[in-house]
C-alpha cells in the first residue's frame, strides 16, 4: 500500500488539471464580474446573508468588491500558467472563501468545491511543469510526483458522487416528481411535451442516480473508461445546457485526466515533455503531509455529509445538514414567509415589510430557508433595537417541497427574534411532521 501511495508517477495529471482549474476559475471570476452578479449579490443588499457566525463577514464598500474580483481574476490567471503559483492559489483561496462565506443567496454546491479544491492544490506540486515558475526557476522542474497527488483528488471526487448519489434515494427523486419539476421549468418549447412524458422524467431520474452511482467505479476500471467518459460529457453538458448550473459541468468534467494513465495525459497535452522512468527508490515523499494533513481531511469530508442523520427530523425539510453534504439538484422548494412584529410596549402588531431590509432575489431565497428566516427575524429586531424598541418577531411561513402541499415551517408562537440558533443539533422552531402529516409535539 505505501508503495502505491508514494510511488513516482509521470505528473502530466496534476499539471494539466492546474491549467484547466485556473481557466476555469478566470471563467467564473470574468462571468461575475461582467454579468452584474457582484452588483445583485453584494453591493444592492443592505447586508448579506453570511454563514452563521461569519455575520461580520460583508461585502467592502462602494467599487471595492469590483477591485476584489480583478484580483482573484489576476490571480486565476497566475495559477493557471503558473507563475506565482504558490502565492496565487493561497490568495485566490483566501479570496473566493470569503465571497464563499459571505453570502448564501446565491448557494451553489460548487462555490464549496472549489473550496476544497482550491485547499488541496495548495499543498500540491502543480506548477512543477508547464508554469511559468519552471522557467523563472530550472531547478522547480520535475517530470515525476507522489501517486497519492493524484489520489486525493480522485477521492475527492468520489466523495462527491457518491453521497450526491445517496442523497437521490427518497421517494421525491424515485418518482421523478422532482425531475418532472424540474424538467418542465428549463424545457426549450420544442422539448416540452417530449419531457413532460413520465417515461423520460423517470429515465432521467434514474439515470442520474446511476451515473453518480457508477461514473468513478467506471472511470477507474480500464475497459469501461472510455464508456464512462462519453457518458459524463453527456451527462454533464445535458446539464449545463438545461440548468446552468455554472462552470460546475466542466469543473466535473476536468476530473477525468486524473482517471486515464499519465502517460496518456502526457502524449495528449504534453506531447513534447521528456519522459522520465521512475526509480524504484522507497522514498515516500509527502508521507507527513498525507498521515497529519490529507487523511484528517477526508475523514472529515466523509463524516460531514452524514451529520444530518444525527439530527433530529428530516433534511430535506429541516435544511439542517443540508449544507456541505453534496446534496445537489435534489428537490424545488418554495416557500412564503411573513414577519409579525409586536412592540412589547405597547403591544401593538405590525406585519414588517421586508422590502425595508431585504432585496427581492434575498426575499425569494430567504422565504423556504429556516437559517435565513432566523437570520432576517435578528435583522428586524436589531433594527427596532436600534430605534430603542423592544419587539418581538413572530414568522408565519409555509413551505412546499417539490410542488407538494405547504406546511407550516416555522412555530408561528416563538418569538424568532429572540431564539437561539443551534449549530450543530436540531432548532425546536422548525416544526416536524408524522407520516401522517401531523405535527409532532
Amino acid at each position: 500500500m505505501r508503495q502505491f501511495i508514494y510511488k513516482q508517477i509521470d505528473n502530466s495529471q496534476l499539471v494539466a488539471f492546474r491549467i484547466l482549474f485556473g481557466t476555469l476559475l478566470l471563467w467564473q471570476v470574468v462571468d461575475y464580474l461582467l454579468s452584474g452578479w457582484i452588483r445583485i449579490n453584494l453591493l444592492k443588499p443592505i447586508f448579506t446573508f453570511s454563514h452563521i457566525g461569519m455575520e461580520w463577514l460583508q461585502p467592502l464598500p462602494g467599487n471595492c468588491m469590483y477591485y476584489y474580483f480583478g484580483l482573484m481574476a489576476i490571480a486565476a490567471l497566475f495559477i493557471m500558467i503558473g507563475l506565482y503559483y504558490r502565492i496565487s492559489i493561497v490568495l485566490f483561496t483566501i479570496l473566493w472563501s470569503g465571497i464563499y462565506f459571505m453570502q448564501k443567496t446565491t448557494y451553489n454546491n460548487h462555490h464549496y468545491l472549489i473550496v476544497l479544491l482550491c485547499l488541496l492544490m495548495c499543498l500540491l506540486p502543480a506548477n512543477t511543469y508547464a508554469s511559468v515558475d519552471s522557467k523563472i526557476k530550472p531547478e522547480l522542474k520535475r517530470f515525476t510526483m507522489p501517486a497519492w497527488c493524484s489520489w486525493i483528488m480522485i477521492v475527492q471526487i468520489a466523495i462527491v458522487y457518491f453521497y450526491a448519489s445517496v442523497a437521490k434515494l427518497y421517494s421525491g427523486w424515485l418518482d421523478g416528481s422532482f425531475t418532472k419539476g424540474m424538467l418542465s421549468k428549463h424545457a426549450p418549447d420544442f422539448l416540452k411535451e417530449l419531457y413532460a412524458q413520465e417515461w423520460f422524467y423517470l429515465f432521467i431520474a434514474y439515470a442520474g442516480l446511476a451515473f453518480d452511482f457508477l461514473v468513478v467505479p467506471l472511470l477507474l476500471w480500464k475497459k469501461t473508461r472510455n464508456l464512462a467518459c462519453v457518458a459524463s460529457i453527456i451527462f454533464h453538458i445535458f446539464n449545463k445546457a438545461h440548468l446552468g448550473i455554472g462552470i460546475f459541468p466542466f469543473l466535473a468534467l476536468s476530473f477525468i485526466v486524473f482517471f486515464y494513465p499519465p502517460e496518456k495525459i502526457r502524449k495528449l497535452f504534453f506531447w513534447k515533455k521528456p519522459i522520465e522512468i521512475p526509480t524504484s527508490s522507497q522514498s515516500q515523499e509527502g508521507k507527513m503531509l498525507v498521515r497529519w494533513i490529507l487523511l484528517p481531511y477526508l475523514l472529515l469530508q466523509i463524516v460531514l455529509p452524514l451529520r444530518h442523520y444525527a439530527i433530529k427530523g428530516d433534511v430535506l425539510w429541516t435544511e439542517e445538514g443540508h449544507r456541505l453534504s453534496w446534496r445537489m439538484m435534489l428537490r424545488s422548494r418554495k416557500g412564503t414567509t411573513k414577519f409579525k412584529v409586536v412592540d412589547n410596549t405597547t403591544q401593538k402588531t405590525k406585519i414588517f415589510k421586508l422590502k425595508k431590509i431585504l432585496t427581492p432575489k434575498q426575499i425569494r431565497g430567504m422565504q423556504s430557508k429556516p437559517d435565513m428566516i432566523w437570520q432576517t427575524a435578528q435583522k428586524i429586531r436589531e433594527r427596532y433595537a436600534r430605534m430603542g424598541k423592544d419587539v418581538s418577531v413572530y414568522a408565519d411561513s409555509k413551505v412546499a417541497i417539490n410542488h407538494g402541499e405547504p406546511r407550516i415551517l416555522i412555530n408561528p408562537d416563538i418569538d424568532l427574534g429572540k431564539a437561539k440558533w443551534n449549530y450543530f443539533w436540531h432548532n425546536d422552531w422548525i416544526l416536524l411532521y408524522d407520516k401522517n402529516g401531523n405535527i409532532i409535539h
